[in-house]
């Protein structure tokens, strides 16, 4: 992937806890402050860690679903209070699993929740023009789940085997899909 735009004045960061609305929601008031608009949301933020289900605590559990699903939630209500709603559009794309996730049950159950916010809304806001897309790749070759000391290889290696494509996928992949679906050229009728 190749950065069109390398003018160093159209890109902006600040960091905030996604677990935290107000910390959010000012994030989206300084990228509106800044560009006068926010066009396209990608959540992608996530995490987790591997455990058989019965070995994860609830407070393990809960931290995962807070980042996970509230997270989620935390950063497409302020970017459509702050600027998709005012603007009459805007795109929220979103990482998901469509299969049960071994190992990774806080996850999975955060992620149907983000299915469901992601299917609910699509609906809810058509009527503002935001398209809300969920993305779900399955398995990604990635640094992350090449880290043996986080995944176990010989369970990736099975998930592979699974795949229909006899492959995961790659990170390029799941960046070509996602762009596709915040093209307002391409896509602008896709939505849920």
């Amino acid at each position: 992937m190749k950065i069109l735009n390398s003018d160093k004045s159209k890109t902006f960061y600040k960091t905030c806890d996604i677990r935290n609305f107000t910390q959010v929601e000012a994030l989206m008031k300084a990228i509106v402050a800044k560009f006068g608009r926010l066009d396209v949301l990608i959540n992608n933020a996530g995490g987790q860690f591997p455990s058989a289900a019965e070995l994860i605590s609830p407070k393990g559990f809960a931290a995962v679903v807070n980042n996970n699903l509230n997270g989620t939630w935390n950063m497409i209500l302020a970017a459509a209070r702050v600027a998709f709603i005012r603007q009459k559009s805007g795109v929220n794309i979103i990482a998901n699993v469509k299969r049960g996730f071994p190992s990774m049950v806080h996850t999975g159950a955060a992620r149907a929740g983000v299915d469901n916010l992601t299917k609910t809304l699509a609906i809810e806001w058509a009527r503002h023009n935001i398209t809300i897309n969920s993305v779900a790749p399955g398995i990604i070759d990635s640094s992350g789940t090449r880290d043996a000391k986080r995944y176990n290889q010989k369970m990736m290696k099975a998930a592979q085997e699974s795949i229909p494509m006899g492959r995961v996928g790659t990170v390029d992949e799941v960046a070509d899909i996602t762009l596709f679906l915040a093209s307002d050229q391409c896509a602008s009728y896709i939505n849920g």
